[in-house]
């Protein structure tokens, strides 16, 4: 019976490759550039001054405990952080920063629907309306406060 001889000691030698890893940060919320587009669109249409920024925030309210606010400002307060998104200003202040974290805003027009859509990896669940959320630390609506359907207190 022949066997094969032993592969030489070069051949036999494993390649080991460093790979470098990465951490990426999180950006804290972006637009899509259709959001941005129309966000541009309205912040043209508001008087010189008053809408230099779109502020975004988490506020408590709504179905599920918080809710969104949107909204222009005429600039940064002190403590928020700002961020440039396809050419728009965006600020969020502190308290809203952590509900926010990795958020990404849309601009949908559809036959079904028509407004700005905000997908946020930190959600835990939403009402029914889709207007008011929970996140997993978040307070959960006091007890009694109505639900989604008939009295939907967004």
């Amino acid at each position: 019976m022949l066997q094969s001889p032993a592969p030489a000691p070069s051949e036999a030698a494993a390649t080991i490759r460093l790979v470098e890893i990465l951490e990426q940060p999180t950006t804290l919320v972006s637009l899509t550039p259709s959001a941005a587009a129309k966000v541009a669109e309205l912040m043209a249409q508001e008087p010189a001054g008053e809408a230099d920024v779109l502020r975004i925030a988490v506020q408590g309210g709504g179905c599920s405990g918080f809710e969104y606010a949107l909204g222009f400002d005429r600039g940064a307060q002190e403590g928020d952080h700002r961020i440039e998104s396809h050419g728009v200003t965006l600020v969020v202040d502190p308290f809203s920063a952590p509900y926010l974290r990795g958020a990404e805003i849309d601009f949908l027009e559809t036959i079904q629907e028509a407004g700005f859509k905000i997908s946020n990896p930190n959600v835990a669940s939403s009402c029914g309306c889709g207007h008011s959320f929970q996140v997993e630390e978040g307070e959960a609506p006091a007890e009694g406060e109505p639900g989604c359907g008939s009295g939907c207190s967004h």
